[in-house]
């Protein structure tokens, strides 16, 4: 996978964008994932009323999450892809700060949570998913904007954290479910009943 060429497209773009565009995609890198994780914490604080499925994929979105970063973590410990802010030559300086070297490159772990946090989001509580899914999508996007990952590297951040949000909510809603009735019935009910 290459993407040398989109990845200088996009950080010319950047270069020449206004500062307050800068410093906006800068901020917004680390704010799409706590916007996200602050749609969570209501999402489960909504379902908590709810079904004891409701429960089960509101309460499995953070482990999803957890789950599909430990597994970016994996993948980039095995594929040692170096920065593009200190690999590519020729390309325009990164917005932010280059991560020290082997902070390997090799999925985007701020794409995998984003996208993890969303699918889980728009499993869980459907009506949020008109925000969840374009915050993930932006996350993604300002990690090239700001210089730091391939648009490859984001891709493929997005696309795992997508898919182990998917199959956590489809291989474990039923446990969890069950999970979450016998704990209603007992005195963690606060935790998944309002």
């Amino acid at each position: 996978m290459n993407s040398t060429s989109l990845y200088r497209d996009v950080t010319d773009l950047a270069h020449d964008a206004p500062n307050w565009l800068r410093t906006l995609a800068d901020i917004g890198t680390e704010a799409g994932i706590l916007l996200l994780m602050a749609v969570a914490v209501v999402g489960w604080w909504r379902a908590r009323s709810g079904t004891a499925r409701s429960v089960a994929l509101a309460v499995l979105v953070p482990v999803a999450t957890a789950v599909a970063y430990v597994l970016s973590e994996i993948v980039k410990s095995l594929v040692d892809e170096e920065r593009p802010c200190r690999a590519v030559a020729g390309a325009a300086a990164s917005i932010v700060p280059c991560p020290p070297e082997g902070d390997w490159s090799f999925p985007s772990n701020h794409s995998t949570i984003a996208a993890a946090l969303a699918v889980g989001i728009a499993v869980a509580w459907r009506t949020a998913c008109w925000l969840a899914l374009p915050v993930a999508l932006l996350t993604g996007f300002s990690r090239v904007f700001v210089g730091v990952h391939y648009p490859h590297d984001v891709a493929v951040g997005l696309a795992l954290g997508a898919v182990v949000a998917a199959l956590t909510a489809a291989l474990l809603s039923r446990p969890v479910t069950n999970l979450v009735d016998r704990m209603r019935a007992g005195r963690w009910r606060a935790l998944v009943k309002a």
